[in-house]
């Protein structure tokens, strides 16, 4: 069987995935919310369009039937506020829905599952003091989702997770989400502070390179950080910076001291509200103060090819600024 089926096809990951899965040779379906402009996606895959979440079994079953496997893209991931608690949300926006949709393939007969997962889970094993295993209920989640993924497959079919990092690309008409931190410049006179750690990053190329390779090459309970480039958040920043015509040295490496009050302060207002991040402000500023980077080797089997990180990132904040939103976020 070459047949697979892409949870997600009109988003950045799903929609990069599927196309190297044509390239390679493989039959792609797609599930994917309704939106209105489906022109780019390829003419060579088969698209359906709904909500996973809410469609009933039989339905889902039957999208599943004759597939070799499975690519798990969809879900909320940590820029999302929801109401306290936090860790409720996540875990029934990703936890919930993986555990279900991987229960119904491995009864549809599908021998490969691949989840899109986040390397946050890669970090809350390395780092306990961040409180990432505990407190923070979006990597608390990401760990409940790769366990719960691997457990439905136990004996019949193959699960692996990608533990993804920062990734650049762009799909067709949609705004990358780097608009955010483009907004966070604009909005800032004089220097721009940022800490000063650095993050793995991949192009969205090489993520769709690792799913596929995880298709055909991982073992299963497999846990697979994946990265391409170690980028600190002093460069992220210095190229928003030349994105916008400004001066890449505006950007200034403070120590976390400087920035934690203010970390701790927005935390607070937010439990007043009622709300609660999925990674708390303050451990998100130690996070960010170090080098979340992963070996690549530890990906190794994937087959991912380098590729030019900077380039991808500067893509992604050109397009932002070459198309201004038509109302500004306020």
């Amino acid at each position: 069987m070459t047949d697979t089926l892409v949870l997600g096809g009109t988003g950045l990951l799903g929609y990069h995935t599927s196309l190297e899965l044509l390239r390679r040779g493989y039959g792609v379906t797609t599930l994917s919310l309704p939106t209105e402009d489906t022109s780019f996606l390829p003419a060579t895959s088969i698209a359906h369009f709904g909500d996973v979440t809410t469609m009933p079994d039989d339905e889902v079953l039957a999208l599943l039937h004759g597939k070799h496997a499975v690519f798990y893209a969809i879900g909320a991931d940590e820029r999302t506020v929801p109401p306290a608690p936090a860790a409720r949300f996540f875990y029934e926006a990703n936890v919930l829905p993986t555990q279900r949709v991987a229960r119904l393939a491995r009864q549809a007969g599908v021998r490969r599952f691949v989840l899109f997962g986040s390397y946050t889970a890669q970090w809350a094993e390395q780092w306990p003091d961040l409180g990432y295993r505990d407190r923070n209920g979006y990597p608390r989640t990401r760990l409940a989702q790769e366990e719960v993924a691997h457990l439905e497959g136990d004996g019949a079919m193959d699960v692996m997770a990608l533990r993804l990092p920062y990734i650049f690309g762009l799909v067709p008409g949609q705004r990358p989400l780097w608009q955010t931190f483009l907004d966070q410049v604009a909005g800032r006179t004089g220097v721009v502070p940022v800490l000063g750690g650095a993050t793995s990053s991949v192009t969205v190329r090489q993520v769709a390179q690792a799913a596929v390779g995880a298709m055909e090459h991982g073992a299963h309970g497999g846990r697979y950080p994946i990265n391409g480039y170690d980028l600190t958040y002093a460069e992220l920043y210095r190229l928003c910076c030349e994105a916008l015509g400004r001066d890449p040295d505006d950007v200034v490496v403070v120590p976390l001291e400087a920035v934690l009050p203010g970390y701790e302060a927005a935390q607070e207002q937010a439990a007043l509200s009622g709300a609660e991040h999925g990674i708390h402000l303050p451990d998100s500023a130690r996070f960010q103060d170090r080098d979340a980077v992963s070996d690549p080797a530890l990906s190794a089997v994937l087959g991912i090819e380098p590729d030019d990180v900077p380039l991808a990132v500067r893509e992604s904040l050109a397009w932002c600024v070459g198309n201004p939103r038509l109302t500004p976020v306020v």
